[in-house]
């Protein structure tokens, strides 16, 4: 019989990481599910006698590993690693403070930074592994009043794409799950943070746009339940995307996003292929 699988995931007291969770344990896996409060974790994922919740704050590096060694301590090994711990610092560039710009990028990239370097060793250790980490479109198409957002998405994509070859030799491997609109908890009371309205110039857009994400909170047309079969459907499948749009919204978006860097290579393509030493 195949050693049974484990998977280790943060965020997991509600939204896709609860379900993610739920579809991890009833796919057959080992499941790690963590938060920064266990008691939350265990009353939203459920009773399961393969299922471990840790404490875990991903922006405190201790933590990070002192979870890791439980998940090893438990079960002998982690062989899928899911970041999905994030929430959403939401404002127009000029009214974020620096205390909240800095607080969305130590959570959303700084985060699942901490849990993978705590992960590595042990998934380098059995030359196997997994490393999903939980982007958004905000990832990889900007947006006015998403700036803090935008910019840890981003930086996550980015360490991402230039994990994947340190650690393909080791027999690791990474993806990046970037969703459209999911049911999910993110635009809710206790995930996001509106900046304070400061400056006149932005009081009418902002009351517009918070008015107009408020009340798509709980409307949102992806379903996080399938969103979750889906993803722990690819976590054991052989061919592994790098990158998987998902949600139709989120398709759509990655092929507008290609087609607009191709319209920008070409737009001035003479004058960037003329910047070549002429002289010796």
């Amino acid at each position: 019989m195949a050693e049974q699988k484990v998977l280790l995931i943060t965020g997991a007291a509600r939204g896709m990481g609860m379900d993610i969770a739920k579809a991890a344990l009833a796919a057959g896996y080992a499941v790690v599910a963590t938060g920064r409060d266990p008691q939350k974790v265990s009353q939203a994922v459920g009773d399961a006698g393969d299922l471990l919740t840790v404490r875990l704050d991903v922006t405190d590096p201790a933590s990070a590993q002192a979870a890791v060694r439980a998940a090893v301590d438990r079960f002998g090994h982690v062989d899928v690693l899911v970041n999905n711990a994030g929430n959403f610092y939401a404002g127009f560039f000029e009214e974020l403070t620096d205390e909240d710009f800095r607080a969305q990028v130590e959570t959303n990239l700084f985060g699942p930074l901490n849990v993978t370097r705590a992960v590595l060793p042990v998934m380098r250790a059995q030359r196997s592994g997994l490393v999903v980490s939980i982007s958004s479109v905000a990832g990889f198409v900007g947006a006015e009043f998403t700036s803090a957002y935008a910019a840890a998405k981003f930086g996550l994509e980015g360490w991402m794409e230039s994990l994947a070859p340190e650690v393909a030799p080791f027999g690791i491997r990474t993806m990046l799950v970037e969703p459209g609109f999911f049911r999910t908890e993110l635009l809710s009371a206790e995930s996001t943070r509106y900046a304070e309205p400061t400056i006149d110039d932005y009081i009418e857009r902002t009351k517009q746009t918070v008015t107009m994400w408020s009340g798509m909170n709980g409307r949102q047309g992806g379903d996080p339940a399938r969103l979750a079969g889906a993803l722990i459907q690819l976590v054991g499948s052989d061919d592994l995307p790098v990158r998987w749009a998902a949600g139709a919204d989120a398709v759509a978006a990655l092929e507008q996003k290609a087609k607009t860097l191709l319209a920008q290579a070409d737009a001035y393509r003479e004058l960037s292929s003329s910047l070549a030493h002429t002289g010796a």
